[in-house]
């Protein structure tokens, strides 16, 4: 059977992005994706441009699933965000609890994510499907491994569907983090988050600030290449590639693609592996 793939998209703030992204989706729903997702800014900063694209990916025959976050928001403010998605069809989300706006001081009244499951399941009953995150690697602010564990643990059976990780490039830490999962009672599908390499700068630094380890070997690699972009874009998909062989040879679910709201990388992606 051939593994599920599922693409992330963020909502763009330009008309002009809008419309660059309208192609990207098209592209890349020839791979036949289970679902397209849609980030959502801290404190539901992206609100309405998160429902706009929603809609619109909805309104074109896909499945879409808006990302939700807790963080700083109001039982009410949330209810009106379920009660649009549920008027609109949608029938899956992504509860996160999401980063506290800079300058906020007010976690507002939900402070974890199972909160958010709970009150999304006691608002809608089975209404969506719920994807949760997952950390591999650890979330970058939990106490200990065994906390962010507990945590994940917490947020499956506060209801949730299956989850979504993110992203790494050490299957051993996906495999790892599964097998202690599943000795913890969590049952439900645990899918690999992939991150298409386009470029190392930028990839270092967002690593470096969401806790994604870049092995040692690769960054010497990536660094060794300076500016060209070419040798850097055919590693990263040769790396990308190989890993994402490894994980569905061992048994992970599916994928789920950061696309960046670019097509190229990961259709060359699937293509290589046969899924498109």
């Amino acid at each position: 059977m051939k593994p599920e793939i599922s693409i992330e998209f963020f909502p763009p703030q330009t008309p002009e992005g809008m419309v660059k992204l309208r192609t990207v989706c098209t592209e890349l729903a020839k791979l036949q994706p289970s679902f397209f997702s849609v980030t959502f800014g801290a404190g539901g900063s992206t609100r309405e441009r998160t429902f706009a694209v929603v809609k619109e990916i909805a309104a074109e025959g896909h499945n879409a699933a808006p990302h939700l976050s807790c963080i700083g928001s109001t039982r009410t403010n949330i209810r009106d965000i379920l009660n649009d998605y549920r008027a609109a069809g949608i029938r899956r989300i992504v509860a996160l609890r999401g980063d506290l706006p800079s300058g906020m001081a007010e976690a507002g009244e939900f402070r974890y994510a199972n909160e958010l499951i709970e009150f999304i399941r006691s608002e809608t009953g089975d209404w969506f499907s719920l994807e949760v995150a997952a950390y591999p690697e650890w979330h970058p602010q939990a106490r200990s491994p065994q906390d962010d564990l507990d945590a994940f643990a917490r947020k499956v059976k506060a209801g949730a569907n299956s989850a979504i990780t993110q992203y790494f490039f050490n299957a051993d830490a996906y495999f790892n983090f599964v097998d202690q999962a599943r000795a913890c009672g969590v049952d439900v599908p645990i899918v690999p988050g992939i991150m298409p390499i386009a470029g190392f700068t930028k990839l270092a630094r967002f690593s470096d600030a969401c806790g994604a380890e870049i092995p040692r070997w690769m960054r010497k690699k990536f660094e060794s290449f300076g500016d060209d972009t070419e040798s850097i874009r055919a590693f990263g998909l040769d790396v990308v590639t190989e890993l994402c062989q490894r994980l569905l040879a061992g048994g992970a679910p599916g994928l789920h693609f950061y696309s960046m709201n670019q097509s190229v990388l990961t259709s060359e992606i699937c293509r290589r592996l046969a899924l498109n």
